[in-house]
């Protein structure tokens, strides 16, 4: 059974990424896996604001609401990564600013090691092409992106990340954003790790997580 103190735990979870300017009004959605239920931002919740009401709690395996609150249009594939990767436990659709500039580009970074942040927290990122929010498409897409990678870029959308707990997806989502900022600020004109020093990251500090 989902308490009180859980849903006002989620609550809060939301207000914080929206605090960090992660969404705007009603974009993003968040969900949370407790046992075998997730709760999920409801259809048209706005993040920064939510309440106790806007949130659904839906059966995992199912998918079925529980509690009669219509979920987010975007919770197949929160569900669809909580059924493929069991160690995850939250997962974050967000459009933050520049991240989201960079999902706009007609030529895409394919490599975003601009720091060692990146590979430490973000891992590589997996780029998906445009479909309609909501639709099975992206559903599919942002799934099977999810299941070899903790972060992707949506085409001329946004950006999903998935952790063990918010931390964790705090961190990634902000530290993706930091590196867009880089990409775009430098006018395209920067430069990443190679393959030699994120070797090197993955041998002395990635085992210490």
């Amino acid at each position: 059974m989902i308490t009180k103190e859980q849903m006002e735990f989620f609550v809060a979870q939301a207000h914080r990424y929206g605090e960090a300017k992660l969404m705007l009004c009603s974009s993003g959605n968040l969900s949370w896996r407790v046992g075998d239920k997730m709760l999920v931002s409801g259809t048209g919740s706005w993040l920064p604001v939510l309440t106790p009401e806007k949130i659904s709690v839906c059966d995992i395996v199912s998918g079925q609401p529980e509690n009669g609150v219509r979920p987010s249009m975007e919770s197949v594939f929160h569900l669809g990564v909580l059924r493929e990767r069991p160690e995850v436990n939250v997962v974050l659709h967000f459009q933050s600013e520049y991240a989201t500039v960079v999902a706009c580009m007609k030529n895409k970074p394919d490599n975003f090691n601009v720091t060692l942040e990146i590979p430490y927290h973000v891992g590589e990122v997996a780029v998906v092409p445009y479909y309609r929010p909501g639709s099975p498409e992206l559903a599919q897409a942002v799934i099977a992106a999810l299941k070899e990678h903790d972060a992707v870029l949506l085409s001329n959308h946004g950006q999903v990340v998935c952790g063990k707990d918010f931390d964790e997806v705090f961190e990634r989502a902000l530290f993706f954003e930091m590196a867009c900022r880089i990409i775009v600020q430098s006018g395209m004109n920067y430069t990443v790790l190679g393959s030699r020093e994120v070797e090197d990251l993955r041998e002395h500090l990635l085992g210490r997580k």
